[in-house]
């Protein structure tokens, strides 16, 4: 009896030492606050690289910053993206839509919603109507001044902006 209980002790203490499952809400804003997207927005303007600077989380975001590139392909515009969202990682690949002002469907994320694009087209505030993430992308290193004013945009839509977890 006592051979069996070693290995069930060592496999209980072995468990314990494993990563917690990051801590992840349903929805960062409250369900029918209104939400804005940004009129104005040229999809054509957003080709090239972007950095994942920051993304909504409960708590550490438990995975690393992605990115998201967009091309023109043609008439269409494509993304291949990887991005650290509630706390887990995340893909995109494919023709991107553009469905509304300031709205972009992505293949397999559905509906993103940009709330916010600063005049040089270098950071992009990224929101879902439901609020089951968000995110800011940034073309390089983000100023402290564009990440407050995105903070500032998703409070205005809504979103919790102490969740808002800078990388």
């Amino acid at each position: 009896m006592p051979a069996m209980i070693r290995p069930l002790v060592l496999a209980l203490l072995l468990a314990g030492c494993a990563a917690p499952e990051p801590v992840r809400i349903a929805s960062f804003r409250p369900e029918g606050a209104p939400i804005w997207s940004a009129a104005a927005f040229a999809p054509a303007r957003i080709e090239g690289e972007w950095r994942q600077v920051a993304t909504f989380s409960a708590a550490e975001p438990g995975c690393r910053p992605g990115g998201a590139v967009f091309r023109r392909e043609g008439e269409a515009l494509t993304i291949q993206a990887r991005l650290c969202l509630n706390g887990r990682e995340v893909t995109a690949s494919g023709p991107v839509t553009v469905s509304g002002p300031g709205r972009l469907t992505v293949p397999g994320m559905g509906e993103w919603w940009v709330i916010w694009v600063d005049s040089g087209y270098r950071t992009l505030a990224i929101a879902t109507p439901r609020g089951d993430y968000g995110f800011v992308l940034d073309r390089g290193a983000i100023s402290s001044d564009r990440l407050r004013a995105a903070a500032e945009i998703f409070d205005f839509n809504g979103y919790a902006k102490g969740n808002l977890r800078p990388f």
